[in-house]
């Protein structure tokens, strides 16, 4: 009998800390049940046709985990794959068991994918070591969101005589539960502890002191829930950290690429240490009509030069020889070039090699890298491109006496704003660091968005970062001067020149 539910520890937010086998159950899902607390790049990792359904905070009364319980099932019972995603691990202080044992009783088959749970993961990108020779033998969890409301059930005079580890992970009042209940029977007020909030994300802030500090920090206020560790083993963040000295650590980078291109940058970005805000102002979509494509293919191999000028173009062209039961063999005929940011590799990534890949975007670069005009006039050039915009490379080609052949393979089309992001207030309340572009389309798009006589106020004091010729001179025309363009045209290039910058 096949698994029809997946109860997933997604771990403690950050898509990233998700384990291989949840990733690839969550992929696989037609219907996905979340609690509010999972990250929504998680939930973007199901199909886009799976039904999603956000069941809000997780349950703390039994009636509400009683509900979720029969959503579960009933959609079983459809024959649909189930993902229930669960921050942290569904089987440490969660209501997973709980699920787990209500399908095993209605009959239904289920798989539990264990996550990493939300203290361990915090403590370790905190720099803090939950065990270590010398730190005691004992490492003690205690309940922070109690289930049913009431006071902590824990012997505390036991627990404070351990000489190891405590470790919680809660609100603050039940943090200054776990922390008062201790000192009142015997912790030493004077023990090393720390308090971790929103950890693993690029917003984490640690305060580290003694257990008298922390409960005097619980008493001031803290939003939201946080990890608090109490022990010797606080003493080694000092040594161990990591998470938060990276050098883009605290940074937030707005990422306008479309979300379909976006992945490389954004990895980038927080592997250094940044918040990648994606707020693309693009998506690619596909041609209406596909007559000029296919005129194209069919007679590839009249032609001497087949000019790969963008990601996309790669994209779409290949997708279009598959649909046609085509593959790369049929590219054979005219020499292949790759210009700007990517396309080489994504070209590598179907199998095929270039005869000519261009680093920069600038057209006399291309011009010359074909062999200057001289050799340029009179071939037969096939530029897959944008049909939202003007080819300026063709142009130029032509000019050289090329015959050119413009033939549209995929259409940018701009997108809505994104309301929940408020990009324009968080701009002019400057909480965006860094605002990057990969293209002049990009740049276009952003202005008609925001208001084109808005740009400059905008970026008056936010750095600007773009990547190849087009995107910076697009920049300059709306009167604004990019403070980062690496000299290289790539994303890895990119991210560098910003990690550079703020060095």
């Amino acid at each position: 009998m096949r698994t029809l539910v997946y109860l997933i520890g997604t771990g403690p937010g950050v898509p990233g800390l998700i384990t291989a086998r949840g990733q690839r159950c969550l992929e696989a899902a037609e219907v996905v049940i979340y609690d509010g607390t999972v990250h929504p790049r998680l939930i973007d990792l199901a199909p886009s046709s799976a039904e999603r359904i956000d069941v809000g905070r997780p349950a703390r009364e039994a009636t509400d985990q009683e509900a979720i319980s029969y959503l579960l099932a009933e959609k079983a019972r459809e024959g649909k794959v189930v993902a229930r995603l669960k921050m942290g691990d569904p089987f440490l202080f969660d209501r997973g068991g709980e699920e787990a044992l209500f399908l095993h009783e209605q009959g239904i088959p289920f798989e539990v994918i264990p996550g990493v749970p939300v203290t361990l993961s915090t403590a370790a990108y905190a720099g803090i070591p939950l065990t270590y020779p010398g730190g005691g033998d004992t490492l003690t969890f205690v309940r922070g969101h109690e289930a049913n409301g009431g006071r902590l059930r824990v012997g505390w005079t036991h627990l404070a005589k351990l000489e190891g580890t405590v470790a919680a992970y809660g609100g603050r009042t039940e943090l200054l539960a776990v922390a008062q209940g201790l000192m009142e029977h015997g912790r030493s007020p004077e023990e090393r502890a720390a308090l971790v909030q929103q950890g693993t994300h690029v917003s984490q802030q640690t305060f580290a002191g003694s257990l008298a500090d922390v409960v005097a920090r619980l008493e001031d206020g803290v939003d939201g829930s946080a990890t608090m560790v109490i022990g010797k083993v606080v003493g080694l963040r000092d040594h161990l950290r990591w998470f938060d000295q990276r050098p883009l650590f605290g940074r937030r980078v707005l990422v306008t690429r479309s979300r379909e291109h976006a992945g490389e940058l954004v990895e980038l970005l927080e592997g250094a240490g940044a918040e990648a805000i994606q707020a693309p102002v693009l998506r690619v979509a596909p041609l209406d009509n596909f007559d000029a494509m296919d005129a194209a293919i069919d007679t590839l191999r009249s032609y001497d030069w087949l000019i790969f000028t963008t990601v996309n173009g790669a994209d779409a062209l290949i997708e279009r020889l598959r649909a046609r039961g085509r593959d790369a063999r049929a590219l054979a005929g005219p020499k292949l070039c790759a210009v700007g940011v990517g396309s080489s590799d994504r070209l590598a990534r179907f199998g095929v090699q270039v005869d000519l890949a261009v680093e920069g975007q600038a057209i006399d670069a291309v011009v010359e890298a074909l062999g200057g005009p001289s050799m340029v006039a009179g071939t037969q050039v096939l530029l897959p491109g944008n049909a939202s915009g003007r080819d300026s490379l063709g142009e130029a080609l032509a000019a050289a006496g090329a015959v050119v052949t413009q033939a549209p393979v995929f259409r940018t089309v701009q997108v809505d704003d994104n309301p929940e992001l408020d990009v324009y207030g968080q701009l002019l309340q400057r909480r965006i660091d860094v605002v990057t572009f990969t293209s002049a389309a990009a740049v276009r798009s952003f202005a008609a968005l925001y208001g084109e006589e808005q740009v400059a106020d905008l970026f008056a004091h936010t750095i600007v970062a773009t990547v190849g010729p087009a995107a910076t001179e697009a920049v300059r025309r709306l009167g604004v001067e990019p403070a980062i363009v690496p000299a290289f045209p790539s994303i890895p290039a990119l991210v560098d020149a910003i990690r550079g910058h703020f060095q």
